[in-house]
């Protein structure tokens, strides 16, 4: 297994800038894990894909307003600017953050937010950019002068639609920095519609970190390490799902952090339990998948672990070749762009 095998050529005019208007407008790739079959499709027929026995997993995180700009003041006296992106909480008053530029950042240096209203202390660096900051107004500052994550690759800043466009409609549990983007197509009639059909929606929670997004920088994808994401299941949940796997039933993930969830949970108890902590598993082809037999995703980055994860749901040559035809058909491509619907009915 090699980084390339993962690689495709991307026209740049297919990054969706903007999502579809409305979002459940988005067009929809069907693509049948078994045969290669391929139907092009919109997602507001989503719910016609389903069968009324399916239970339907959504990821419940809401994202957070991560990026900031502070002034960073050294022990020496000097200062400049910088940008520090709160990743995730690491203890009472204490968050991970990603600088920009992160390096010469000392242990005792400081971040100054807006006019010297808030501030924090770097305790330690964690290596590639990312530093212990101890904090006691992390929610005050994301409020005020915190921005959307926006994916780099959108190349622009976030404007006010954003706050609205990049969260899910279903999102409840804030704690995320990117968006579950297969949950972004959905409305409140696609819900509906799905619930009209007898299906059974339920909720999880994944909040989705830096590792969704850093790079897989080594040759071998197989020596990258994934870092660990907040997941949180309810006894309901936990029941509903475990009773779906026992009687056989389908699980449909949407998106791949609602799929690492579930088969982290089966992978570790061989069932899925209620509870709370990190989830790591890093999927590649060659995994043997014990919950989900569908998965609805976007299209995601070359090279990335995401395409990683559904070569291994989908098989590695099929999703290639998937993933060469939505470019020659057009298709709209990342975080708002168009989805995929990998079924086994198709």
């Amino acid at each position: 297994m090699h980084i390339s095998d993962f690689d495709y050529e991307l026209p740049r005019e297919l990054i969706a800038r903007s999502p579809a208007e409305p979002r459940d407008n988005s067009r929809m790739m069907v693509l049948n894990s078994t045969s290669g079959n391929i139907i092009n499709s919109q997602f507001r027929n989503f719910p016609d894909y389903l069968q009324p026995s399916d239970v339907l997993v959504l990821n419940n995180t809401r994202v957070i307003r991560a990026r900031t700009r502070a002034r960073l003041e050294r022990h020496d006296g000097t200062s400049r600017q910088m940008e520090v992106f709160f990743a995730e909480p690491a203890g009472p008053h204490l968050w991970q953050v990603l600088c920009k530029p992160g390096r010469r950042i000392r242990p005792g240096d400081r971040a100054v937010f807006g006019d010297g209203q808030y501030s924090g202390t770097f305790q330690k660096s964690l290596g590639s950019d990312l530093h212990l900051l101890k904090i006691d107004s992390a929610e005050e500052v994301l409020s005020a002068f915190g921005e959307m994550p926006l994916p780099p690759y959108l190349e622009r800043s976030p404007v006010p639609a954003d706050d609205v466009n990049y969260q899910t409609v279903f999102g409840v549990h804030s704690g995320a920095i990117a968006a579950p983007t297969a949950g972004l197509h959905f409305t409140s009639d696609i819900l509906d519609a799905v619930r009209a059909r007898g299906i059974e929606i339920v909720s999880i929670t994944l909040h989705v970190g830096i590792g969704t997004f850093l790079p897989v920088r080594s040759d071998n994808p197989k020596e990258h390490k994934l870092r660990p994401e907040r997941y949180e299941v309810s006894v309901s949940a936990a029941e509903a799902l475990q009773a779906a796997i026992q009687d056989r039933r389908r699980i449909i993930a949407v998106g791949t952090t609602t799929l690492r969830t579930l088969e982290f949970l089966m992978l570790r108890d061989g069932r899925i339990q209620a509870g709370s902590g990190l989830a790591d598993l890093y999927i590649l082809p060659g995994f043997r998948f014990q919950a989900v037999n569908g998965l609805l995703t976007n299209f995601h980055l070359p090279k990335s672990t995401l395409l990683m994860l559904v070569s291994a749901f989908a098989g590695h040559a099929t999703i290639m070749k998937a993933y060469r035809r939505a470019v020659q058909a057009g298709y709209r491509f990342y975080s708002y762009g168009d989805c995929m619907f990998i079924n086994g009915d198709a």
